[in-house]
């Protein structure tokens, strides 16, 4: 089970449809990621990276991928997670993540 961080409860909000992507690596490390728009129409994203115990790894919350659907904002959302999952850390974090 998730233990889930500070993070992910900011992004929270069980009444915005989201979309996933949920992915167990070869280590055992899962990765959480989801995007949905805003009330205003605004592409989120949220990140977290678990070890196999269910540790916080990392969480990350993105209140606005500006020019980006959810789909786009899923898609660079995985990759970053998988970057960080395998590499241990992430070179510079995008201005927008809280």
């Amino acid at each position: 089970m998730r233990k889930r961080g500070a993070k992910f409860w900011e992004w929270a909000d069980h009444q915005l449809h989201h979309r996933s992507h949920d992915e167990k690596l070869s280590d055992g490390t899962t990765i959480d990621v989801q995007s949905r728009l805003s009330r205003t129409g605004v592409a989120q994203l949220f990140i977290g990276v678990y070890r196999v115990d269910g540790l916080l790894l990392l969480e990350e919350y993105y209140p606005s991928r500006p020019g980006e659907t959810i789909s786009k904002a899923l898609t660079w959302g995985t990759d970053r997670a998988r970057l960080f999952a395998t590499g241990g850390s992430l070179a510079v974090a995008d201005d927008g993540a809280v």
